[in-house]
């Protein structure tokens, strides 16, 4: 039977006036009129103009230099950074002495029995196989080395996020107050922490260890607020009815029941903090990340993939575990769960001390395989044969060139001869049609500040990466998470692939790149391409998934094909899910393509990795500062605010 569709109405002038989207771009363009003609005469148009730039590297330098000076002297350093730092080294030499008493042997089954208590026999399986891949390429010393340190970041990262998001949770002038900051902390770059941590510390475990802690702490700070001010109020006023006071509802119900976002915090807090314990390597925090840099400034990709197959495996084994551990609270206790783990214990104990009795707590050196050799001799076969020179098609080599040449370039050029009014108009009606006042506004100021901080030529370059791995991001990863929402089987055969990318730490993305395409802007934009993808994947299935099955029934009882469908029932209805893939896209985009900075990206991601390098607090902080205003700024022109989307105009 044919179905009918109506043709839609024409919306005239008046209805036109009356749509709230096209008052604000009017309104917008009236002030563009007459402020656009006074800017311009004033200080013309064009790129940022000198005049409106604030040089920070002097009061910064002089910063630095005081820091310098009285790092061994001053009564600060001496007795309270200096206390901190022996804090820090002496635990992490704890843990690690301990990882190397109980032997190989001990720490494999210390995992596996953790893992099998916490999640049964088949991860308890995955995380000794784990455990035992790690010995097998040679990396179990710089295995236990990351592990020390991941266990005292994460304790330390638990502790302080916990103390802070108490304080959210609580009090809602703490919460407005550290909101700011929590959003700060979570879009700074991870380099960015590194700088001004190695000038108070020094380069070393303190330092690795405590831009660990910044850098982690704020989900946990999050999950905790979250946690506490979604408590049940009718539980909290049963409570309170009993006489309670203010602590004994807060640990004998509050936190209870807060138990799910308090672990889901953990989890977080463990992934991110692995994440940055690998990019401390840069400041000498040592173990696999050190291993994976070193390969990295060499161009040895057999050597950095060996140290970042370990990396991988330790995201996924603590991810599956402490994500198991979540969704086992609530669920009906075990009988005689203590005596589970006390068996546990004795056949850990057991294991390390025959290891240790059969002289066998080092890995043997007879175990190991190495793959060095032999994938560095497939990436030369790639080089000669993939790279470049690859008839009708091309190489990686041709495409990174072509998508440089088409692509970035023509995109960067682009947003740099924009006039620097013409940039923040675009800003402002971007913002504005999609949120308030309040979120335009917002755009604005953190645009305006990277002009400022005078970095707007590389900021705009660096937005031009960001922009592009983001149309590919987005393209590619709609059309697989719209394929994956409408077919179960690709479903479950993505899910494994994507929680393998989506617990890769940040660092191990630029190994495959660096093999396939070299160096420069291409590959940075491939990684944070590659990085991004399962965030969007995952999101965009699970929005659609998540459509109210009635409205496809009913689109379906009136003749709609599946196409229809998706285009007029499923898409629509999935809107907000699809605006906040676009924002966790552009997020975890900008990320990488700073971390570029490390294989040729250039731009603020390079300014941060050369402060770093070179000890320069004034460019690493001001690209630091700059990539937060971008990051502030793109999350403001993709996130709709509440108010715009309860008017669901």
């Amino acid at each position: 039977m044919a179905t009918i569709t109506a043709s839609p109405p024409r919306i005239g002038l008046p209805g036109l006036l009356k749509n709230r989207a096209f008052q604000k771009l009017l309104l917008l363009a009236v002030a563009a009129a007459i402020l656009v003609p006074l800017a311009n005469a004033r200080w013309a148009s064009g790129t940022w103009p000198s005049a409106l730039t604030v040089d920070f590297s002097e009061p910064l330098a002089k910063a630095s230099d005081w820091i310098i000076d009285n790092r061994d002297s001053h009564p600060l350093f001496l007795y309270f950074f200096g206390h901190v730092s022996n804090v820090v080294v002496i635990a992490v030499r704890a843990v690690y002495l301990a990882l190397l008493a109980i032997g190989w042997a001990g720490v494999t089954a210390l995992g596996a029995l953790v893992a099998w208590r916490v999640a049964g026999v088949r991860l308890a399986l995955g995380t000794a196989v784990a455990f035992l891949a790690c010995g097998l390429l040679g990396m179990w010393v710089p295995t236990m080395q990351t592990l020390a340190l991941m266990v005292v970041a994460v304790v330390a990262s638990v502790v302080v996020g916990m103390l802070l998001g108490l304080a959210a949770g609580l009090s809602d002038r703490m919460d407005r107050v550290l909101r700011p900051v929590l959003d700060t902390m979570q879009v700074l770059p991870a380099f960015a922490y590194l700088l001004p941590v190695v000038l108070v510390f020094g380069i070393g475990v303190p330092a690795a260890v405590l831009a660990t802690v910044i850098y982690a702490a704020p989900p946990m700070a999050r999950l905790t607020s979250l946690g506490l001010r979604g408590a049940d109020k009718e539980v909290l006023e049963a409570v309170e009815s009993l006489g309670s006071t203010a602590r004994q509802r807060l640990l004998t119900a509050r936190l209870p029941l807060a138990r799910k976002e308090l672990l889901l915090g953990v989890n977080q807090t463990i992934m991110m903090a692995l994440s940055m314990a690998v990019i401390a390597a840069v400041i000498g925090a040592g173990g696999l990340g050190d291993r994976v840099y070193q390969a990295l400034a060499s161009v040895d990709v057999g050597a950095a993939l060996a140290a970042g197959i370990p990396i991988v495996l330790l995201a996924v084994v603590l991810d599956r575990v402490t994500g198991a551990a979540g969704e086992k609270l609530g669920a009906e206790p075990e009988p005689r769960s203590g005596l589970g783990w006390l068996v546990a214990l004795i056949g850990v104990v057991a294991v390390a001390v025959a290891g240790r009795l059969a002289g066998r707590l080092d890995w043997p050196e007879a175990w190991i395989v190495g793959i060095a050799e032999p994938v560095n001799r497939a990436v030369d076969w790639m080089t000669a044969h993939l790279y470049s020179g690859v008839p009708v098609i091309g190489g990686t080599a041709d495409w990174a060139g072509h998508f440089t040449t088409w692509v970035l370039d023509p995109m960067r050029d682009s947003l740099q001869a924009l006039p620097w009014w013409g940039a923040l108009l675009i800003v402002a009606a971007l913002a504005w049609v999609i949120g308030t006042w309040r979120t335009a506004l917002t755009a604005v100021l953190a645009m305006a500040a990277i002009g400022v901080l005078g970095v707007w030529k590389p900021s705009l370059d660096t937005l031009s990466q960001v922009l592009a791995a983001v149309a590919v991001t987005l393209v590619v990863g709609f059309a697989v998470g719209i394929a994956a929402a409408r077919s179960d089987r690709l479903e479950r055969a993505l899910r494994p692939v994507l929680d393998v990318f989506q617990t890769m730490p940040q660092f191990v993305y630029l190994i495959p790149v660096v093999a396939l395409f070299g160096v420069g802007r291409a590959p940075a934009v491939a990684a944070a391409i590659v990085y991004a993808l399962p965030a969007v994947v995952r999101i965009t299935t699970q929005g659609l998934r998540q459509v109210d099955p009635a409205a496809l029934e009913a689109s379906g009882s009136l003749g709609a094909t599946s196409w229809q469908q998706l285009k007029q029932v499923q898409l629509p209805l999935a809107r907000p899910a699809l605006l906040l893939a676009v924002n966790q896209g552009l997020v975890l985009v900008l990320a990488v393509v700073v971390i570029g900075g490390l294989v040729g990206g250039g731009a603020l991601g390079y300014d941060v990795v050369f402060g770093l390098a070179q000890g320069d607090l004034a460019t690493g902080l001001v690209a630091g500062a700059a990539i937060v205003c971008l990051g502030l700024m793109l999350d403001r022109v993709t996130q709709p605010t509440e108010r715009r989307a309860k008017k669901g105009a």
